[in-house]
């Protein structure tokens, strides 16, 4: 049987160095591919583009992962920034916005991962909080760790039903949810660290980093729905 091809959104850089060359890229962290591959998929990279062809791009995959990355830019929902969200990136934020709006359109199985998750709640209305503590790593670029509680009943629990040590490095979160949007799991200070919308096409996002992981439960079940 054919693996099933997953889409894996990337982003630009205006230097990256590789063996004598430093050059602009798409770039993503290898995770996320070997993630993709542990799990039964076949990846495929997306770098951001006119938001006019996620249609077209999505119609070709059978399931898709909104990576992690930078903060979402607060005028997508309607917020002032605070001073310590991140620069905007307005090119990603739009091409990833209509790749998740696609596959919501399509039923395509869809994966949002940390950044992921935000926008997915942001694409259906919700909000975000742009600064809380205790889920970053001791220092920029070291990852943290808390446990993640799931919520009985939810697809996220369905795949992981237990309570569990997970890789993290965010300063925002979900705040209102968005349209028809669930918890599907928790952290211990109560922030929501999945969510999903119910019903039979797979839509889930969680707040850490699965492809910084051992576990692919996450993986496999979006691998599995698009199978």
């Amino acid at each position: 049987m054919a693996r099933p091809l997953i889409g894996v959104s990337t982003y630009w850089v205006d230097s990256a160095r590789w063996g004598g060359w430093e050059l602009p890229a798409a770039l993503l962290p290898a995770g996320y591919p070997l993630l993709v591959r542990r799990s039964g998929g076949l990846a495929a990279l997306l770098p951001p583009d006119d938001p006019a062809h996620a249609a077209d791009a999505v119609a070709r995959l059978d399931g898709l992962v909104i990576s992690g990355g930078p903060d979402v830019e607060p005028v997508r929902y309607g917020a002032e920034p605070d001073p310590r969200t991140d620069p905007p990136a307005s090119e990603r934020d739009a091409w990833e916005l209509a790749l998740v709006e696609a596959a919501l359109a399509a039923g395509v199985p869809l994966l949002g991962i940390c950044r992921g998750m935000q926008l997915l709640n942001v694409a259906l209305g919700g909000t975000l909080v742009q600064h809380i503590d205790g889920h970053r790593g001791p220092a920029g670029g070291v990852f943290g760790g808390h446990t993640v509680k799931p919520v009985p009943g939810t697809r996220y629990a369905d795949a992981v039903p237990e309570a569990m040590e997970v890789p993290t490095y965010h300063h925002q979160a979900v705040d209102a949810l968005g349209r028809g949007l669930l918890v599907g799991a928790h952290a211990e200070d109560g922030t929501p660290e999945a969510v999903e919308l119910p019903g039979d096409h797979f839509v889930l996002g969680v707040q850490w980093h699965p492809e910084m992981d051992e576990d692919e439960r996450v993986m496999r079940a979006l691998i599995r729905a698009a199978a």
